[in-house]
């Protein structure tokens, strides 16, 4: 494992609870979390980054998955098979996330970062009620194509996977935003199960770090729910595109050579 000090200890606690905090109110906490290891551990392997980010981040969707599964009450004859697919969508990404070059990283992850930024500035005015686009087992069998899809993207990389299920089923299927946003956590979780299944027998996680993160992925997650309740859209939005704004700058600061 890569060295570890206390205060780069903290500072990764620090992003998996933003992590947390902007995967529970907007999605997209990979995008925190992943560049956020990848600055703090520059020696670790591409497959050590991706399966730490992974051991934090399943803990965060299976909280959001069961409060989801609560509240919401989701329609499971399509989340199930669709996270089904995403599943083992993950499980073939993860096998090419091995062999990915850690020079593709930071220019894949900038490519994501201003992709998400700007789908979250210039959100289109979907999903405030469920509209669907397709009937009977062709819904199924698009709901499917999509998870496997966004799956081989989770288990390979990942930031912004939850962001772009959501924008998938409200934009293509046409689900309003809080049902896609539950099927999204369900297929999200099997998408991280999917990637550990190769990357935890393989050896590939950092315990310590994932662990540390996993749990102030938790505790952010259950204040981003309370803090969006609290303050609205706006203010998640905006705090949002700042975190992302940091990062593109800091990632695309490293791609052009401007720091290393």
């Amino acid at each position: 494992m890569p060295d570890l000090d206390l205060t780069t200890l903290l500072l990764m606690a620090l992003a998996g609870f933003g992590a947390g905090w902007v995967d529970a109110v907007v999605g997209g906490g990979g995008l925190v979390q992943l560049p956020a290891l990848l600055l703090g551990f520059p020696g670790a392997t591409p497959a050590q980054l991706l399966a730490t980010n992974k051991i934090a981040s399943i803990f965060g969707t299976t909280t959001s998955s069961i409060t989801y599964w609560r509240r919401v009450r989701p329609d499971l004859r399509t989340a199930l098979p669709m996270a089904a697919v995403a599943y083992l969508g993950a499980v073939g990404g993860a096998l090419l996330g091995l062999h990915i070059p850690k020079s593709a990283f930071n220019p894949v992850i900038l490519v994501m970062l201003v992709v998400v930024g700007a789908y979250t500035v210039a959100k289109p005015s979907l999903g405030h009620e469920t509209a669907l686009r397709f009937d009977g087992h062709r819904h199924t069998v698009v709901a499917m194509l999509t998870g496997f899809v966004i799956g081989v993207y989770d288990g390979a990389l990942g930031p912004g996977t939850g962001s772009f299920l959501v924008f998938a089923l409200v934009g293509l299927m046409g689900y309003a935003f809080l049902e896609a946003s539950a099927k999204a956590k369900i297929a999200n979780f099997a998408t991280n199960l999917g990637a550990l299944t190769v990357f935890v027998p393989g050896g590939h996680v950092m315990w310590k770090i994932g662990l540390v993160m996993a749990v102030a992925n938790i505790a952010g997650g259950y204040v981003g729910a309370r803090t969006a309740v609290a303050r609205g859209s706006r203010f998640v939005r905006v705090v949002f595109v700042i975190v992302l704004v940091a990062f593109i700058v800091r990632i695309g600061g490293s791609v052009l050579g401007v720091w290393s």
